[in-house]
């Protein structure tokens, strides 16, 4: 039985309401009142849910077990710093990165960018894509059994986003690169860590060169050139066999 997105807070003591997403997967899936199915909220809550009823628009469950269960998560944080992908290459990095072990996903507006969504006209359409991502995010945990959802931070510039505070261990991928990734991550213990990817075109050398500037080191995966789709999930992976070859 794959589990369920139900938002907290929960208590034990009452039945709980079911929002219309929860409601429609139970009916897609003929679950029937008196079955028990696992809930998740997202914070690393998981519960057991008995259905005490279920309509077309109401239902109800019935909370146990109540516990703390993160063990599907890594003790070190990766953040993704993806540029913004055409198309809908987008939605399978954000899935992608979720299902490898990503804690943070944030949508970068570089100056190769196929996709456009910085300028204050696209507010509006930013904000459809950043919801959409995080559905995406929901029902990717939902089929890999995470019980912390990701976070997604807004769509921010390149520039803006090397201005904030961030982890110790920096890398930008660069398929023009001299020093391997893997080679980095093996000499520095697990520990948080940002992977940033560029567009379909790449970094531009500017970008690169103010990255470098803002502490970043710039590292390849190999020889071959990988598609901005398909990079990100690639980095993630290496970090995880690296540092968590168990995971």
């Amino acid at each position: 039985m794959p589990q369920f997105y139900l938002p907290g807070p929960w208590e034990t003591q009452k039945p709980t309401p079911l929002n219309s997403e929860v409601i429609h997967h139970l009916r897609v899936r003929r679950i029937e009142a008196g079955e028990t199915f696992p809930v998740f909220d997202g914070q690393g809550q998981v519960a057991s849910a008995k259905l005490l009823s279920l309509g077309k628009k109401n239902g109800e469950v019935e909370l146990s077990a109540i516990q703390t269960d993160t063990h599907r998560e890594t003790p070190y944080a990766i953040t993704l710093v993806q540029a913004l992908a055409g198309g809908d290459k987008m939605d399978w990095i954000v899935e992608k990165a979720v299902e490898t072990g990503v804690q943070r996903i944030v949508p970068l507006q570089c100056e190769r960018s196929v996709m456009k969504l910085n300028r204050s006209s696209d507010a509006e359409r930013a904000q459809k894509r950043l919801s959409h991502w995080h559905a995406i995010i929901q029902a990717a945990c939902e089929q890999c059994d995470r019980t912390v959802l990701a976070n997604l931070e807004p769509i921010q510039n390149f520039a803006d986003f090397l201005k904030t505070p961030t982890a110790s261990l920096k890398l930008l991928l660069s398929p023009d690169a001299t020093v391997s990734m893997v080679s980095v991550l093996a000499q520095n213990p697990p520990q948080d860590v940002i992977l940033m990817i560029g567009p379909e075109g790449g970094h531009s050398p500017e970008e690169e060169a103010i990255a470098q500037a803002a502490g970043y080191q710039i590292v390849s995966l190999g020889k071959r050139i990988l598609r901005t789709e398909t990079a990100g999930i690639v980095a993630i992976t290496a970090v995880n066999t690296v540092w968590s070859p168990d995971s």
